[in-house]
């Protein structure tokens, strides 16, 4: 069974402006998001700014996620990087700590092999029982998963369970769910593209939209594994330029901005992330207010 089947949110970690976490937000944050429809809670992803968290900041978002979700949708924690024994602290951590699932990146920099990848992703799934999933992301890792790596991992490793597919490679997917034969869960790590994948037999999106869109983001999905094709795709083309414009900056710049244009205090940045340019979040605010968000 599948972790979770529909639209998961890649959350945000709010911040004070000394820069703390700020636990007050994060926990209105996450009961809207339940609230909303959200069928899953991502914490310390690449939206949740977890590369500027020390170790401790990281594990206790995660164990505040946990507690304040108290078990009623899945909470995924993000626990990659680039050296596979922090990969395996952080990971067993989260699973001390309540984690439904884990969402391991592709290490970083080094630019492993994919000889080298399964040996990463296999130690770190060996250390934990929870279901584990890939996240591929080579724009930003620099390296990609191939396709017959992730199905090899699933087949090998029986708690890694599927991907998050931010490739925007088509055709590395769709030789991905051929050789997959159904054994792997793929989600979308493209907010423009949840459609197109879930017509291959996708799961959903881990999504940055869902921040400031969760009851939209969720309906594309519903409507979708209800049968209802033209309502998903009427919804998907509704929310493009919204996504468009959450992804003129960096993610999660624009995402902050528009959560803070709505009154939901996500606070700064953490450097070197800084704030988004006046031009941008023009093109951000009219954005939201022509898709009814302001």
């Amino acid at each position: 069974m599948a972790i979770f089947e529909g639209a998961g949110v890649a959350l945000v970690t709010p911040f004070k402006e000394n820069g703390e976490v700020n636990y007050e937000v994060l926990k209105e944050l996450v009961e809207e998001q339940i609230a909303q429809g959200t069928d899953s809670i991502i914490a310390c992803g690449t939206t949740g700014e977890a590369s500027t968290m020390t170790h401790e900041e990281h594990i206790e978002v995660i164990r505040f996620v946990c507690e304040v979700t108290n078990k009623r949708v899945p909470v995924i924690a993000g626990t990659g990087s680039n050296c596979t024994h922090t990969a395996v602290y952080l990971s067993v951590e989260a699973e001390k700590s309540g984690a439904d699932g884990l969402l391991l990146v592709s290490p970083y920099y080094n630019k492993a092999t994919q000889n080298g990848l399964k040996a990463h992703f296999t130690a770190v799934a060996n250390a934990v029982k929870i279901p584990i999933l890939l996240y591929n992301i080579p724009g930003r890792t620099g390296v990609n998963i191939a396709p017959k790596t992730i199905v090899d991992l699933c087949n090998e490793v029986s708690n890694i369970v599927g991907v998050k597919e931010a490739s925007g490679n088509f055709t590395a997917i769709a030789d991905l769910m051929s050789m997959a034969e159904g054994k792997v869960d793929v989600y979308s790590g493209n907010d423009d593209q949840i459609v197109p994948l879930l017509s291959l037999g996708g799961k959903g999106v881990i999504s940055v939209l869902s921040n400031i869109a969760p009851a939209q983001t969720h309906d594309i999905c519903e409507a979708y594994f209800k049968g209802d094709v033209k309502r998903s795709a009427e919804l998907q083309l509704k929310a493009i330029p919204l996504i468009n414009a959450l992804f003129c900056e960096v993610n999660p710049i624009p995402v902050k901005a528009a959560l803070n244009l709505m009154g939901k205090n996500a606070g700064p940045l953490r450097l070197p992330l800084t704030e988004m340019e006046s031009q941008n979040q023009e093109i951000l605010k009219k954005a939201m207010e022509e898709y009814g968000l302001l």
